[in-house]
């Protein structure tokens, strides 16, 4: 199994109502002047996510430097009771966060896929709050129509009703071996000493030794709520701080949008921000901390310098 190389120290931090797990890596006694790293995962995933991209990262971009990195509410660690969750309560959830870990600093905001999409609008609507940001395929969604709007609210309703008679449940394995498996059928690149490791952190076992993914079915509804890109483009524009935006070489647009939204149109969006670069990790999908570690590092470490 995978040996991480820098121990993280786990805690719960009172929010909201709720009792919300971070997870923290911190390079010796804190300097002044050096902002605090979160970085935020993304869906059906959790903090610990980003433990090989921490290793990679070298002890001179650490010392002195914290990283935080939670678990959205109702992922990991982070139970939260309920059967919906809204995107608004993750920026809100952050917000909350900074206030609690790092008062009166403006910090460095990395996110992966969902939490990539979280960052950038919390950078829009709390720019004085955020000095950088780096964006590791959270590409945003397809804009919706107003005529969708009925449709959704209705697949909304059948689905919670699907949730509460257990047909949206989440599939047990097991045994920590097959959430492994699991993990690398979802990506192909990740080798079996990762996948357990973070099996691990992504499933706990039950008393009758049948393993389960740390994260709440209802995730998987459909969102009753349309994406308004003309309301998101705002807030972007909004955006005062650097943004990195990571692109994996491996184009996951293509099988999950058939065209409706392309990389291209990604990029469109992209010359909404007024300071914006664009990198590209090779020989990586979009789970790009898990495939390329080392190159990620080497990528944010410049960035954030």
């Amino acid at each position: 199994m995978y040996k991480e190389k820098r121990g993280a120290h786990s805690a719960f931090v009172p929010i909201r109502g709720l009792k919300y797990h971070v997870l923290q890596w911190q390079g010796g006694d804190l300097q002044p002047g050096l902002p605090p790293v979160f970085l935020v995962h993304g869906w059906m995933d959790v903090g610990a996510s980003y433990q090989f991209m921490v290793d990679a990262l070298s002890d001179h971009f650490l010392r002195g430097r914290r990283l935080i990195a939670p678990d959205w509410r109702g992922f990991g660690l982070t139970h939260a009771p309920g059967d919906a969750f809204w995107f608004p309560d993750y920026m809100a959830d952050l917000e909350f966060l900074i206030d609690a870990l790092a008062p009166g600093q403006a910090i460095d905001l990395v996110g992966h896929s969902m939490g990539g999409n979280v960052s950038m609008c919390y950078a829009g609507v709390r720019p004085e709050r955020i000095r950088r940001v780096v964006n590791l395929e959270g590409f945003g969604m397809a804009a919706t129509r107003p005529a969708q709007a009925a449709g959704r609210y209705g697949q909304w309703m059948d689905e919670l009703k699907a949730l509460h008679t257990g047909e949206l449940a989440l599939r047990p394995y097991p045994d920590q071996a097959g959430v492994a498996h699991r993990l690398m059928k979802t990506n192909p690149r990740l080798d079996a000493d990762k996948a357990s490791w973070l099996a691990s952190h992504w499933a706990r076992p039950d008393a009758q030794g049948q393993w389960h993914i740390l994260g709440q079915a209802g995730h998987k509804l459909k969102n009753p709520y349309l994406y308004r890109w003309d309301e998101m483009q705002d807030i972007w524009k909004r955006i005062s701080a650097p943004v990195l935006a990571v692109e994996a070489s491996s184009n996951s647009m293509g099988s999950w949008w058939k065209g409706a939204y392309t990389l291209a149109d990604y990029h469109e969006r992209l010359k909404n921000i007024a300071h914006v670069q664009v990198a590209r990790i090779e020989e990586a999908g979009h789970m790009l901390h898990h495939d390329q570690p080392q190159a990620l590092a080497e990528l944010i470490e410049n960035f954030l310098a």
